[in-house]
């Protein structure tokens, strides 16, 4: 069975349920309301608007979209590319790219035109779905990427000249499966993953990943068909679309939320009747910071079937989880460790059970197995720091393209994810440090030498480093430790302005002008600095409380 099976077969059994809603909160929107087949629903209040389809839409259009892009040369073993946010279009279009038997390439929203271009190609993509947001960065480099690419447009107004429009290609089409024959052995889907460089690596999947990453979810949040699912982060991340899977297996409505404030979060559990919510740290900190000020009045909502909060993507505070049962002390809570190479969360899982073990990311998830090892590959003792690495049918098939990295990380079906953790007297896995110097602020990866790079070119600056600090809200910012050339002088407001030629979540939160030590082969000392500035102290600190 492919996860392409298990929409069909919601498709059959549930036909008129509910399987997506889409909701956005802020900004009023003009949208084609002559789409097919949705049931759009625009309140009175200005700033909401909502609209759902059903399991029987949602495949239809899948299917629609297959033999649109069948129709243009578009066939098994091909790549389509997803450059959209969130939308109730997102996963129509995803699944109508496997019904072709091609294998679905979602990018970062965030990417630049460069990025985009770089990863367009090592992927070997034959086609490129993107969204209004995008125009301008496909724009500048359209002349390059759309040789030999088909480029399509998904959006709500006019489609740039040099790409086609997606409803205008689907409008016609049969709403009937291609019928392309699929297992699980068959190639999926290509993520995007990184190394400390920021260069992204391009992770290969088969269906087997797909449907495992399904069994997972549902196994360790027990989903049932009337679960509702209310998904926040962005769809292109493995995090977010493999905890919907558990949904998918047990034809669950979903709601996609546009936007992260607090009240947006606790007025789309309270009206659609929400059980689980997946929350990053700072959404977290943010919902308990309105509620301890009096921003927002629990009682003004009716969170009634909420069960589960669960988070992933980064560190858990001991006192956030503390804080959370106070207001909501009815709520199961998890975390989930993963990673795209094993198609995302749920290969080390807490579990709702183990919540005295809050600061652990727990054990080997369902169908999975794990171990921690030295330098040599032998297996450390409990409490003793080592790599972990995982195995199971998640793990993905290769880097696609780049045989040394795949080596370097698959070794007799293992994945060395690149983490160093030790393992308590009771068999939970703890994080210790990251291999590699990866900063995670608010579950987005942030690459040290990117920053580092660009800084560099500041006419004032000798040499730069950028760590990770540890931060309540986002789990860490990232700090420039910044040593100016002799003679010269910069303020922080000079390089903070600076610093604004990079995407608003790359700049660093902390500049400190200081000496940049480096070792005599001339890397960066970067675990002095740590030290230095009172890193491993503060995250000591942070756990106890």
């Amino acid at each position: 069975m492919t996860i392409i099976d298990m929409l069909e077969k919601n498709a059959r059994e549930f036909a008129n349920d509910t399987a997506l809603v889409e909701i956005n909160p802020g900004q009023p929107e003009t949208r084609r309301l002559t789409w097919r087949d949705y049931d759009l629903v625009q309140e009175t209040e200005k700033k909401y608007f909502r609209r759902e389809i059903s399991w029987s839409v949602f495949n239809e259009k899948a299917n629609r979209f297959a033999n649109a892009l069948m129709e243009r040369g578009i066939k098994k073993g091909d790549k389509v590319a997803i450059l959209l946010m969130n939308c109730i279009e997102w996963l129509p279009i995803y699944f109508g790219i496997l019904k072709t038997g091609a294998l679905a390439v979602p990018l970062n929203f965030r990417y630049s035109s460069d990025e985009i271009e770089y990863c367009l190609n090592l992927a070997e993509c034959d086609a490129l779905v993107f969204g209004p947001e995008f125009i301008g960065r496909v724009e500048d480099i359209v002349e390059s990427i759309s040789r030999n690419r088909l480029l399509i447009f998904a959006g709500n107004q006019q489609s740039p000249t040099f790409s086609e429009d997606y409803n205008d290609m689907t409008l016609d089409c049969s709403s009937q499966s291609p019928n392309v024959e699929l297992c699980e052995n068959d190639f999926a889907a290509i993520y995007f993953s990184s190394g400390t460089t920021g260069f992204p690596k391009a992770i290969l999947h088969k269906h087997q990943s797909l449907t495992h990453s399904c069994k997972v979810e549902q196994n360790h949040h027990g989903q049932t068909k009337d679960d509702v699912f209310l998904c926040i982060p962005p769809l292109y991340h493995t995090g977010a679309k493999m905890h919907w899977f558990g949904s998918l297996l047990v034809g669950g409505k979903a709601v996609l939320l546009k936007g992260t404030k607090p009240e947006f979060i606790l007025d789309a559990a309270s009206k659609e009747q929400c059980s689980i919510v997946w929350l990053l740290v700072p959404w977290a900190q943010d919902i308990l910071n309105a509620l301890d000020s009096g921003a927002l009045n629990i009682k003004d909502f009716d969170l009634s079937k909420w069960r589960l909060m669960h988070i992933g993507a980064q560190p858990v505070p001991r006192s956030l989880i503390k804080r959370w049962k106070e207001y909501f002390p009815h709520h199961d809570y998890d975390t989930n460790y993963g990673l795209s190479e094993s198609i995302g969360p749920g290969c080390v899982h807490l579990g709702v059970e183990n919540i005295h073990k809050i600061g652990a990311i727990g054990k080997a998830g369902y169908g999975w197995e794990v171990k921690i090892v030295d330098e040599a590959g032998s297996i450390v003792e409990k409490g003793e720091v080592g790599e972990l690495c995982v195995k199971g049918p998640g793990v993905m098939t290769c880097y696609y393209n780049d045989e040394k990295a795949t080596e370097a990380s698959i070794k007799d079906g293992w994945l060395f994810t690149g983490d160093m953790a030790k393992e308590d007297e009771d068999g939970f896995i703890f994080l210790v440090d990251r291999k590699k110097d990866v900063i995670i602020s608010g579950g987005e990866n942030l690459y040290p030498v990117q920053i580092e790079d660009f800084l560099r070119g500041h006419n004032a600056i000798n040499d730069v480093a950028v760590i990770g600090l540890p931060d309540e809200r986002l789990g860490e910012i990232a700090a420039a430790i910044i040593e100016l050339k002799e003679g010269f002088t910069a303020t922080e407001e000079d390089i903070n302005e600076f610093s604004k030629g990079m995407p608003r979540y790359k700049r660093p939160h902390k500049i400190i002008f200081a000496k940049v030590p480096r070792n005599p082969t001339g890397k960066i000392e970067k675990p002095k600095l740590r030290e230095i500035y009172g890193a491993a102290k503060l995250v000591d600190a942070q756990n106890k409380s």
